[in-house]
Parts: structure tokens; sequence; C-alpha cells
């Protein structure tokens, strides 16, 4: 199969995208990857609406089979004109196709959406087949009349070409397209999410939101049943943009054949940094290019496990404060430096870094619902866990280097393992700020691999003031690696002071990003280079705050 250019409202353009609310959904990503996969032509944002919408709580994602997935975000976005902010910011490259996926209840939020972006975009996919957010997409999707009133109201308000995004859960959908492009839609893209669809574990709902629409391989299927019908139903002019479970050249040639113009592939990308985004979608060409010689891309693809475990709370260090340090009944095989997500059914997950390997130990700072409920469990309860996730700090090249940790507030949790690993090798010197001393926990077994020095705010514990204090009073080495993981003002605040001691690649940072599904899909923990740090990170270097 030739890969060749299409044209999409008059930008000449490579004929793949990823499809919206996957990876690219922060506009620093959307950028990078714009910017550094020739490949991919059209750029889809994440949906956008009239207001900000926080969406559903964790968890948003589970994986019910290698390479196939559920998921129900809720259409989390910051509001149009929020959006439109951060776009005014954007360096997207104007030789790309940015198409903006909006949503609304009715035409009129539709239209108010579609005014407020307009100007820095270069096109509108309508949501009309989200498939678990009530009075929504989907809803609106499954009517022919609704979708053309919506459509016809857009593009009489809009000079940007407007495609139909719609729902593989409707009977008809090939007449659906076709009152689409009757009513002015430029093109149609095909397929959203099918469902809703259910995934449990233990019996409990993983899904906080209990359904949500499936993604990947098991719906590929469908996806190109209803490209073919789409296909039949307006002709052979009309520009398809083909998605649902494409992973491979196989897949791309399929939808080709069934009638797509464009490919959006998001499932297929769990678990891949964006270099292997890049790797992956040159090879996909190329394989696409050599007549079915080849099949390089398909090995490119990512083994991700989302899979639960169920461990027992074997110890709780009680403090006299809000944090808990839960040590379970199981060890962890991890490195030092990567996160697991804690799961109570019926309550939630969060992220959490692996403070020790073996007891698995997990440091909590109570911040809300899930926290409180963590916080609670006493020896003996249980709760899941999933992981390990990030890209973990290989400690046994470290040689006679010399290590610096620095960590605040509940960062510090993060620093252990690492202090436990590094300490095999090298001279470890650990920093530790807190509010007060009941914030500083293990501080024993801290001290059993290296210097520990400490200030708190109120001078509880070791010196009055900050971690910034800790690291103009110490004798540090030049030279020394600095591993700094804490909030992101503590982070600001300490890297000119380490950077003046040593060189630049010698530090690394862990920041609290928001980590939602800690797999790449869902793209929140996007730092400010367009990194996702959950599949970068979490230490990352250099550090874009």
């Amino acid at each position: 199969m030739k890969v060749e250019m299409i044209d999409i409202g008059g930008k000449s353009v490579m004929p793949f995208t990823i499809p919206s609310g996957i990876v690219t959904t922060e506009v620093s990503c959307l950028d990078e990857i714009a910017s550094s996969v020739p490949e991919i032509g059209v750029a889809t944002t994440k949906s956008i609406g009239p207001v900000p919408r926080l969406g559903n709580r964790e968890s948003i994602l589970a994986q019910y089979m290698p390479g196939g997935y559920v998921n129900a975000v809720g259409l989390t976005n910051p509001g149009a004109e929020e959006f439109a902010r951060k776009l005014d910011r954007s360096k997207f490259p104007i030789e790309k196709f940015l198409l903006a996926s909006i949503f609304g209840k009715d035409e009129g939020e539709f239209v108010f959406v579609a005014k407020t972006l307009e100007d820095h975009v270069n096109g509108f996919e309508l949501n009309l087949s989200c498939p678990h957010a009530k009075g929504y997409g989907m809803q609106l999707g499954q009517d022919k009349d609704t979708v053309a009133a919506i459509v016809r109201a857009v593009v009489s308000k809009t000079r940007r070409p407007v495609f139909a995004k719609l729902t593989p859960n409707a009977g008809n959908i090939g007449e659906i397209a076709k009152a689409a492009i009757a009513a002015g839609a430029y093109g149609i893209t095909a397929i959203n999410t099918v469902g809703p669809g259910y995934y449990s574990v233990d019996g409990n709902p993983v899904l906080t939101n209990k359904v949500g629409g499936m993604s990947g391989v098991g719906i590929l299927p469908i996806g190109l049943k209803c490209v073919r019908d789409i296909r039949k139903a307006v002709g052979p002019n009309v520009p398809i943009i083909g998605m649902g479970g494409i992973a491979s050249a196989r897949d791309v040639e399929a939808y080709a054949s069934a009638g797509a113009n464009v490919f959006g592939i998001g499932s297929a990308l769990a678990g891949m940094t964006n270099e292997d985004i890049r790797d992956y979608f040159s090879a996909l060409v190329a394989d696409l290019e050599s007549n079915g010689r080849a099949n390089h891309a398909e090995g490119l693809l990512k083994k991700v496990d989302m899979s639960y475990r169920k461990v027992k709370v074997g110890k709780v260090l009680d403090s006299k404060c809000d944090f808990r340090v839960i040590q379970t009944d199981a060890a962890m095989e991890c490195e030092p430096g990567q996160f697991v997500f804690a799961w109570i059914p019926g309550v939630g997950e969060k992220p959490f870094s692996v403070m020790d390997d073996d007891p698995f130990t997990l440091g909590v700072l109570e911040r809300g619902e899930f926290t409180r409920h963590i916080n609670s469990l006493r020896e003996g309860d249980s709760f899941y866990v999933r992981g390990p996730y990030g890209q973990g700090i290989d400690t046994r090249g470290a040689g006679n280097s010399r290590f610096v940790l620095v960590g605040g507030g509940c960062g510090i949790a993060g620093l252990h393992l690492l202090a436990k690993r590094f300490s095999e090798y090298s001279d470890v010197t650990t920093l530790l700020a807190a509010k007060d001393g009941a914030h500083i926990p293990y501080i024993r077994q801290f001290e059993q691999y290296g210097d520990v020095k400490i200030a708190t705010e109120d001078g509880s514990l070791g010196r009055k003031g900050l971690v910034t204090d800790l690291i103009m009073d110490s004798n540090l080495v030049a030279g020394s690696y600095f591993f700094n993981c804490g909030p992101k003002a503590m982070v600001t605040a300490v890297l000119p002071l380490e950077i003046s001691v040593s060189d630049a690649d010698r530090v690394y940072s862990s920041v609290d990003y928001m980590t939602r599904c800690g797999v790449g899909i869902c793209g929140s923990c996007a730092d400010g280079n367009g990194r996702r740090t959950c599949v970068e990170g979490p230490f990352m270097n250099p550090i874009v705050l």
C-alpha cells in the first residue's frame, strides 16, 4: 500500500492521527507529537465543551484483555475559553492540520465552542458518540435528525471544515452519516468507543463510573463494518477518518479497503514514550510500503499490564498527623522511582510511589476521599494494587558517584527506595523537609543508608527552615547527582541551587503531576515539554515546570 498525502481543508498532510482523548490531551503533548512525528498529519485535541468539566474520578481506565481497554474519563476538559487561551500559547506546526474535538448538549453549545476555538484550529470534529456521558455524545448521535441539526448549526457559523464523529452503537450509522453530509459536514470520523461495557475484578466494577467505552483490538471488526457502511452511504468523495482497533499495517490496509482515508491509532500506543511513538509510526509506514513483506510496527507494541493484585495491610506506622506509612504483607518487584496505583473498590484509585519493595510499603498523605479511606485501613485489611509503572532508576551503575536526595512533604516517600538501592554502591546524602517533624517519616530507615539532614518550617525537628536552607548549608560535593521529589514549588526553588553545584544533566526531578491511568493513554500527566511523566518518568531530566 502506498502511503500518500491527503488534502484536508486546503492542507496536504500525512493520513494518520491519534484519536481524541488519547495521548495528546494536553497542549504541550499535542505540540510535541505533532512536531516530532512526521507521519501524523492530523492532530486531534481532547473533546472540549462550553464550560470546565472535572469528569469522573479514578479509576477511569481498565484493561479487559491484552490490547483491549474500557474507559470512562467523563469528558474532562478545561472549557472552551481556557482551552483557547492554551492554544494561543501553542507552538503547533503550521503545516499540520489541527482538528478540535468539541461537544455540547445542544446546537447552541456546539456553536459556542466552535466560535470560541475557531481562530486557533483548522477544523472541528463533533463528538456525537461518547458512550458514557449522560446527555452528551451517543445520546445525541443516534438520531439522524439531531445529528443533521447540530452539523447544520455549526457549519452555518464557522468557516472551518466540520467532521461528524459517529457512534458504532447506532444501527443505521450509514444513514446518520449521509444526513450529516447533507447538512454540510465536510467528512465523517468513525468510530468512537463501543459500549458502554462493564469490567470487574472479584465482582467489583473497576471504573468509578461502573461502565465505559471499549477500545483496542477487540473492536476492530466493528470499526471496519461501520466505515464500510458509511462509505457505501456517502459515496467515494467524502473524507472518512477511520479508527477502532488499529495496531498494524494489516489493520490500516483493512480500513483503507473499507473506505477510510485517514487512520486513527490510539489504544495501541499504550505504554509508549514519545520516542516509542515516533519509532512506531515510522515502522508502520515502512510496513505499509513493503507490500506485506514487513510487520515491524506490531513488534513495537508494548506489553501493558493493568491487572490488580490484592494485598493485606501488615502494619500501619501511625503518626501524629495526616501522614501514614502502610506496610503490606507482600513484596513488590520494582525499580526505585517507580509507582503503583492503589485501588479500593467503590472508593477509587490513586498513584503512589513505592516507598519500599520488601515489604511493599506506601506513604500516604491525606488529601481527599481516597487517601482518607486508605489511611483508615488497619492490620489485616486488604486493598488492591496495579503496577509498577514508570521508568525506574538503574542504581547498579552508580559506581563511586555521590547522590543527594531532596524530598519535601509527601515526596519523601518517593526517595526511600532510591536511598536503599544507591547506598549499596555509593555515598548518599538525604535532605528532607516538611512543615513539622510529624510529617517526616522513616527517619531511622533513611539514616541506615547515609547522612540525613532535616528542616521543618516550625523548627520542631532538625533546623528551622526550608529544604533550600539545607542545600545552602550542606557541604555538597561538586558533580553530585541530585534526585528531587516533591511539590512543584519545592522543585522550582531547589533547581538553581543544585545546578550551581552540579551539571544540569545530573539533576532529576519528580513533580506531582496529575496521573490518572499510569500507561500513557489519558495524557493528563504531560509536563511542559509534552512528555507524559507516567511513561517517561516520574524522575525527569531536564524538567520543564
